[in-house]
Order: C-alpha cells, then structure tokens, then sequence
C-alpha cells in the first residue's frame, strides 16, 4: 500500500481539550480513503474497532475491548474507520464510538477528525447532529475562523460527500452568533463553485432582517439574488419598514423600486409601508401620490392607507382635510377602526377642537366600537387642557364602567389639569385615589402637585412632595426647584431657598440664570443688597450669564434700599445694559426723589 504525507495547516485553538498541538504533526493520507476500499486484512486495527463497536453490550463495553488498543488510538485512525468502514457500521453506531472516544483521558480529536464525521453525518442525512459536532468546533476555534474551518471541510472531502456539509457550516456560524463568519462561508462556497445552501442562506438573512441592520441585510440580500435565490416581497417589505423607522427614506424608496426591477409586484403592504415613512417624515404630498399609483395599479387603499394619511394631516393641524378623507374613505366601503378613530381624535384634541373629538367619540359608540385606554386618556387630556374638568371626570367614570381601569397617564393627566385650574384639592383627592390602585406618581405628577402647593402659597406641603419625590428615585429638575426657592423667598425665607440651591448643586450642576433670580429678588425684598452683590459675584464666576430680569432686581433693590450711585458703579464694573424696563425704574426713583425734595 503507497501511502503519501502532506502537512495539515496549523489551526489555532482556544482550548487544548479539542486540538493539541501534539496533534499537528504530518498525518498519513492513504490513497484508499478517497478510492475503492482495501480488504480488511490491509487494516487490522480497523477491523478490531469495528469489531469492537458491532459488539458491544451493556456486559462487553468498548472500555472492556479496546482496553490493550486504546493506548495507541490516535485520530487518523478515527477519520480511516469512518472513511472505510469496513463492517459496514450504521451511522449512529459509528457516532456513538466518536463521541466515546473523545471522552477517554489521553485521546484528542482534531479539526479534521470531526471534519470528516460531519461529512459522513450529512451524507446520510444526519444535518442536527453534524451541526451540532459543527457548533462545538465553533465554539473552541471562536469568531474570524470561518477560513480555517471551511479549509478542513474541504480538505476531508472523502469517501463521504454531501453539500449539506455547508448548510450545517454555515448554520453552526449563525447558532453561534457569528454572522460576520456566516457571510464568510456563503462567499467561499460560492467562490469554489459549490451549489448554494438556500436554505441557510434564507436563515442567515432572517437573523440579519432582525439585527435592525438593513444595510447589512440588503447587502447580502442582493448578493444571495445575483446566485439565483428567489426574490421574495416579504422580505423587501420588512427592509422597508426597518429603514422607515430608521427616518431613511431614500433607501426605503429605492427598496420599494428593487421589488419592480426583480419581477415582483409591491403588495398593499409595501405601499402602506412606505406611505407611512413618507407621512411620518412630513412628506404627505408624496404619500398622497403613492396612494394614487396604488389605485392606478388595481391595489385598493385599506383602513391603514387611511388612517396613515389622516394621522399625518393631523399633525400638520389640516382637520378639514383629515374629516374630507375620513368621511371618502367611509365612503369606499371601508369601515374605520378604532385606531382610525383614536387617530382622529387625537388630532381634534390637540388642536383644539373638544367638542369634534367629543363627537368622534360619540361616533364609534353608535358603531358598537370599544374604545381602549388610549382614546380615553387622550380625551381626557384635551378636556383637561380645555378646563372642562367635570367632563373629564365623567369620561374617568364611563370608562371605568366599560371595565377599563385609569391608569398612570389618566390619574396624571387629572392631577396636572386640577392643578393648572387651581383646584388642589381635587389634584391631592386624585394623588390619594392613585395611591389606594398601588399606581406610583411619575415625574409630571409630582412636578404637577408641587407647583398647584407652591401656587396656593403651602411651601411647606411643596417641599415635603419635593422629598417624596426623591426618596421615590426621580431627581427634580432646575425648575422644580426653582419653584419651591421662590415659595420660600416669597414668604421671606431666603435661607431656606439657600438650602435648596446648594442641595440642587450638589452633584456638581450648575443651576440656571431663573434660579438665582429668584434668589436674588428674595434677598433684595429683604433689603440684602450686599448679599444680592455677593450672589451676583457668585453668578458670574461659575459661568452664569446673569439677563435683564437681574439687572432690573438689582436696580430696584439699589433703589429702594441701597444707593444709585452704587448701582452706576455695579453697572460699569459688570458690564450690564440698562434695558426699557430699567430705565423706567430709574425715571420712577428719581422722580419720587425729585418730590421729596421739593417737599423738604
């Protein structure tokens, strides 16, 4: 027998438990494992094993019968037994020995042993488990390995061949989150002229579709068309969407034009697609003209083309428009569905138009329709910033009859409209009503209810909410603060205000010019004119650019309690600009001190 000896490549791996570099020496390639099988008699060592695996028992296992060979079992002799196969082994047999012997202490598989049991795998149509043999090499050989792996495929390309070799390669890749070495298998198949795996290529494209990557996915769309894959509209119209969402259009609409180019016709649901994009990005006229070209092709607008379309008109606050394609699409034949009709109204409510929204409503009643929580909350809104809070409470009790409980945005939106009409304590039976349903106060609740406290003159309730609503996680922001300093300020309490700013600058932020405004009115009602300096000077060195509201508290606090002729000194050494308001302040001063002159 003439045997001849070629140098494998040199294959990294992670861990040694799968390939030893002991095991990277020059291996024996007989010219019998690629042409007709020699007799039994040529390889005694084979037929013992295969002896050994075609008779073993629960009484006479492997460990008993290959005891004196296991020594010098290497994994040449793995790859000639499953080549030759000499007793004609079934596949889950000659498996079974495989993965024993790689259990055993002193053997090491390599690459190429399990290599050449994936091609014996898939020839007889075993794909999950040579994947899985498959994944486990992935596994150890790690990302950027897809040459070296593909390399030992081919160069086991024995007795046993199959092209579902590339399926389970490249679906090991993918399982393993390796994508980038997926791609790497497709174009190393293709470039040796194998046929093409669709089916993994079809599972690789799915993970891209989902990766949010739609340039990725359409770059190894368009590669796997140009092989002969089959164009599908499906797919085109999720790339579409993801693109919409992604606000790029211009890819969106070339995809769209890629349906045409490859022999499909756009589905209803690649128009509504890419109608959306455009009234989503404020390009409505071009919606519009979709619409059209969808008629003119025989593909009817549904409730989607409708409603996308009236939600945009909506937006751009054109309600005559948006009611005059309502009331054509009702004419069509199309019955409107609830997020038709919570689009409309949503669109009424926040333009202003109560009353129309209430009609809407009233609308999808008389049509048997149920409205969800949304369509509730979103009256409720409009109500509220209307000032119709009895309206609002009644729709808070027809819901609730309708078996839909008020949720975090319903109770907030009553909180902040309560507290905007200056009904506290209606906001405050709310805030308790909120607390008995288990629903935590957010952000705008909280602000919402600190500014009615504030309003109504009870500081002291306003900074005790204020502390809530930290122990609760949230951090109030500049104007939250804000309001609560000056509730302080206004009842004289500047230090207390004082207190506040230094906890809000804690962290190392730096308060806006509002802030110390406010504290710089408190200081200068009190007659503090050195402290407002002081502050003034405290402004201006951590970069707070004071404006005309500072200039005009620190004339009217030098007017009233300190000297102009010191203000005329502030104002040149800072810079500051007398405004209107400050000259008329001036004018006042020195005409009330013209009268006490004249009086003395």
């Amino acid at each position: 027998m003439v045997t001849l000896k070629i140098k494998t490549p040199h294959f990294l791996s992670p861990s040694p438990n799968l390939f030893s570099p002991h095991h990277h020496d020059c291996y024996c390639f007989f010219f019998s494992t690629w042409f007709s099988p020699p007799s039994q008699e040529e390889d005694p060592i084979l037929s013992t094993i295969s002896e050994a695996i075609k008779n073993t028992t629960p009484t006479k296992p492997l460990d008993t019968s290959l005891k004196k060979l296991l020594p010098s079992l290497t994994a040449r002799h793995v790859i000639n037994l499953i080549n030759l196969n000499p007793h004609f082994l079934s596949p889950p047999s000659l498996l079974s020995f495989f993965k024993w012997v790689s259990s055993q202490p002193n053997f090491r598989h390599t690459i190429h042993s399990y290599c050449t049991m994936t091609h014996f795998l898939c020839s007889h149509q075993l794909l999950s488990e040579a994947q899985s043999l498959l994944r486990f090499v992935v596994s150890r050989k790690g990302k950027d390995s897809a040459s070296s792996v593909f390399t030992a495929i081919l160069e086991t390309r024995g007795t046993h061949q199959s092209n579902l070799v590339f399926n389970a390669l490249m679906n090991a890749y993918i399982d393993s989150g390796f994508i980038s070495d997926a791609i790497q298998c497709f174009r190393l198949i293709r470039k040796h002229n194998f046929r093409i795996p669709f089916h993994s290529c079809g599972y690789l494209l799915d993970r891209l579709m989902k990766s949010n990557s739609p340039a990725a996915a359409w770059a190894f769309y368009s590669e796997i068309l140009d092989c002969g894959y089959p164009p599908n509209v499906y797919n085109f119209n999720i790339l579409m969407h993801t693109l919409c969402k992604e606000s790029k259009i211009k890819e969106a609409q070339m995809m769209f034009d890629e349906i045409g180019k490859r022999g499909l016709r756009p589905t209803v649901v690649s128009y509504n697609t890419l109608i959306n994009g455009y009234s989503k990005s404020g390009n409505l006229e071009e919606g519009f003209r979709l619409m059209r070209v969808m008629v003119e092709n025989r593909i009817s607008p549904d409730v989607f083309t409708y409603s996308v379309l009236i939600n945009g008109l909506c937006k751009e606050s054109r309600l005559e428009d948006a009611n005059r394609l309502f009331h054509e699409m009702c004419e069509t034949g199309l019955v409107p569905n609830d997020v038709t009709l919570t689009t409309l109204i949503n669109g009424q409510c926040k333009n202003g138009k109560i009353s129309s929204a209430m009609e809407t409503y009233r609308e999808m009643l008389t049509k048997g329709m149920k409205p969800d929580i949304i369509t509730y909350n979103t009256l409720i809104n409009g109500l509220c910033k209307d000032g119709d809070l009895g309206e609002a409470r009644k729709l808070v009790d027809e819901m609730s009859r309708r078996g839909l409980k008020p949720d975090k945005i319903t109770y907030t939106t009553l909180i902040d409209g309560c507290c905007k009409e200056g009904d506290l304590q209606s906001a405050l039976d709310t805030r308790k009503e909120m607390i008995k349903e288990g629903i935590e106060l957010d952000n705008v609740a909280f602000t919402a209810l600190i500014s009615g406290l504030c309003r109504e003159g009870r500081v002291i309730d306003a900074e005790r909410t204020l502390r809530e609503m930290l122990r609760a996680g949230m951090k109030p922001n500049d104007a939250t603060y804000t309001m609560v300093i000056d509730g302080f300020c206004k009842k004289g309490d500047v230090r207390m205000g004082f207190k506040l700013l230094k906890e809000l600058q804690s962290d190392g932020h730096v308060p806006g010019v509002v802030t110390y405004n406010v504290l710089m009115n408190g200081l200068c009602k009190q007659g503090q004119i050195k402290n407002a300096n002081m502050l003034l000077n405290a402004m201006l060195n951590l970069g707070v650019v004071p404006d005309d509201i500072t200039y005009n508290i620190l004339l009217e606090g030098h007017c009233k309690h300190g000297k102009r002729e010191d203000f005329s000194k502030l104002q040149s050494e800072k810079g500051l600009v007398s405004d209107y308001a400050s000259y008329t302040s001036l004018v006042n001063e020195f005409s009330r001190s013209s009268k006490d002159h004249q009086k003395r």
